[in-house]
Formats: C-alpha cells, sequence, structure tokens
C-alpha cells in the first residue's frame, strides 16, 4: 500500500475505534496489506482488496486468542 493511503486508512480506523493510539504501518516485502498496532502490540493486518475493478475494498483481519480473553 502506498503511504497516503496507509495514512488514509489509519485517520478512518483512529476515528472509527475512537483511538488515538492505533497505528497502521507497511509491511515488509508486501504492497497489498499493512500492519495494525494499539500503541506497540501488533492487533492485526489489513488488506487491499481490488480484484473487482469497480469496488476498491479494505479488509482487517484480527486474531483474539483464548489467553487475551482470560486478560480481560
Amino acid at each position: 500500500m502506498k503511504p497516503d493511503e496507509i495514512r488514509k486508512l489509519e485517520a478512518y480506523l483512529q476515528k472509527k475505534f475512537e483511538l488515538p493510539k492505533l497505528v497502521v504501518r507497511a509491511r515488509p516485502k508486501k504492497d497489498d496489506s499493512a500492519e495494525v498496532y494499539i500503541g506497540e502490540e501488533f492487533i492485526g493486518v489489513i488488506y487491499r482488496d481490488d480484484d473487482d475493478d469497480d469496488d476498491l475494498s479494505w479488509n482487517f483481519q484480527m486474531a483474539i486468542l483464548s489467553y487475551d480473553l482470560d486478560e480481560a
């Protein structure tokens, strides 16, 4: 993903989740996705989906482990 696209996604997610500490970072050696962090904690990956010429979208994938729920 391009830097301006990453900045827009970061701003959108920060606003949507009301979480200014959320950060979107480019992935090394990947140009179809970016990593999502809260502070320094990795929480997931956002994928660019441009298979259809008319429908550009992004998919956010976050794994929640059972011990994460125990800490809640």
